[in-house]
């Protein structure tokens, strides 16, 4: 039985999908089923890049391992997800994106459950790594499978529903991950996603849709050079930002250049290059991606600062400050359901120009804050940020999705997730940076940073609307 109809009984008051055609989605209920497989999966592999900074010093004391050393439990899942995004986006358009969803799915629980179960600090680098491999899986084809899940007209919607998530469960990861901990041991951050992933995997062996495949053979070559790209800019910033040593740092920035230029190079003679260059080679696909990084560069630079300014500036508690961040993710759930259904309607240059504008008018506000505020003076000003936020996002990952050709989603939908970790890498590197040459002023002159940095993106994104280079693409 085709897998675009199996949940759905034809009846005049539930409208089906014709299967002859590639935008019409999938039926409904099978849609919700589908699009819930996908808010599961991703939740999983963002909240669990997220949760373990907020358990690292519980999980180094429990291991006997030094706060250096710990590190690794971050650096081995951002790592791996890093490296291996592109090349699982490209082996989807290969083999479907469904597989590479569910057998990244599968990877991912099977490494949580070795995450709860390491005793040493080695063996829980090694589950880490392996988890983000299959956390890569996930996000490398999620947005490309959106696609597929909802007709032509309603993509701005499921973008939009894919969007909150993200954002949300970047957003309230530490949150929950102190919750887990005060009534629990660190190995149930990690055990928790067994049950899910299990449920999720069984869902979706029965939800997810099947794609049309390019014919092109996989590049094995490019997938090792861009690994090796990716992970030598990883380890030079991340170096940079911690006051490593400058030789060392330099030369990883040089052989990053040297290598990514006979990488770029060799992405030019491909057919479908897994480093899509044929896709920036369109305008709005480009600066859809650089309004992506600009913004989650400025998003990482808040969250990783604002504790520090309300706790230590402030004067306020752990619990407090996690109770004035929540209007942020709150707002957000709000605003971009919303916003995707007028990205179906108007210009994601338009839309994304004025929810950044908002985004940066709400980080100045932050960063202006003096003398002793109260609760609402910083509700406010959170909330603003996530309306902001909440409203770039979801038309400027529809924008990305609908700029590329159809057999190409796998492409785009791996430079999106690309995009986001670059934007949160570059944003925590610098927030080390900032404090370490203004450690006494390094929250609010991180808040300027951030503020910059997201003027500088709804600046691109209104670039979107000159003429000629931009048009009110529907996708």
């Amino acid at each position: 039985m085709p897998t675009r109809t199996l949940f759905a009984t034809p009846s005049p008051a539930t409208p089906t999908a014709d299967p002859n055609d590639p935008d019409s989605g999938l039926p409904i209920p099978q849609r919700y089923y589908a699009i819930l497989v996908l808010a599961l999966g991703i939740t999983l592999a963002v909240l669990d890049g997220a949760i373990a900074n907020v358990a690292l010093p519980t999980i180094a004391h429990h291991l006997h391992a030094s706060a250096a050393n710990s590190i690794w439990i971050v650096n081995a899942y951002q790592l791996s997800v890093t490296i291996s995004l592109l090349p699982l986006s490209s082996l989807g358009d290969r083999i479907g994106y469904r597989r590479i969803y569910l057998w990244g799915l599968a990877l991912f629980t099977v490494a949580s459950l070795g995450c709860a179960l390491a005793t040493s600090l080695p063996a829980l680098a090694v589950a880490r790594m392996v988890q983000g491999f299959g956390g890569a899986g996930v996000m490398s084809v999620n947005t490309a499978l959106v696609r597929m899940i909802y007709p032509r007209a309603m993509l701005g919607r499921g973008v939009a529903i894919n969007a909150m998530v993200v954002a949300v469960a970047s957003a309230v990861g530490p949150t929950l991950a102190s919750g887990v901990l005060s009534i629990a041991s660190w190995p149930w951050l990690f055990a928790i996603n067994v049950p899910i992933g299990i449920a999720a995997i069984a869902l979706g062996l029965r939800a997810l849709p099947v794609n049309e495949r390019h014919p092109a053979p996989y590049d094995y070559l490019s997938a090792l050079l861009n690994a090796l790209v990716f992970g030598l800019l990883i380890f030079a910033v991340d170096g940079l930002g911690h006051g490593e040593n400058h030789a060392w740092i330099a030369l990883e920035f040089v052989g990053a250049i040297v290598i990514g230029w006979y990488f770029v190079r060799r992405q030019l003679s491909q057919s479908a290059p897994l480093l899509p260059v044929d896709l920036l080679a369109n305008p709005l696909f480009a600066l859809s991606i650089s309004t992506s990084v600009c913004s989650f560069c400025a998003q990482m630079l808040a969250f990783v600062a604002l504790p520090f300014l309300l706790q230590d500036t402030y004067g306020f508690s752990q619990v407090q400050t996690g109770l004035l961040m929540t209007p942020w993710p709150l707002v957000i759930v709000v605003a971009a359901p919303v916003s995707g259904a007028l990205s179906d309607r108007y210009p994601a240059g338009i839309l994304g120009g004025v929810g950044l504008a908002l985004f940066a008018l709400g980080l100045l506000s932050l960063a202006t804050l003096h003398g002793q505020p109260t609760d609402l003076d910083i509700c406010w000003r959170m909330a603003l940020c996530g309306v902001g936020f909440g409203i770039f996002q979801s038309p400027n990952n529809r924008q990305i999705l609908s700029s590329a050709p159809r057999e190409r989603s796998g492409g785009a939908s791996g430079m999106l997730g690309t995009a986001r970790l670059s934007g949160q890498t570059l944003g925590a590197a610098l927030v080390a940076l900032v404090f370490g040459v203004a450690p006494q002023h390094g929250p609010t002159v991180v808040l300027y940073v951030a503020t910059a940095f997201a003027a500088a993106a709804a600046v691109v994104s209104l670039m979107r609307l000159v003429p000629g280079r931009a048009t009110r693409a529907r996708g």
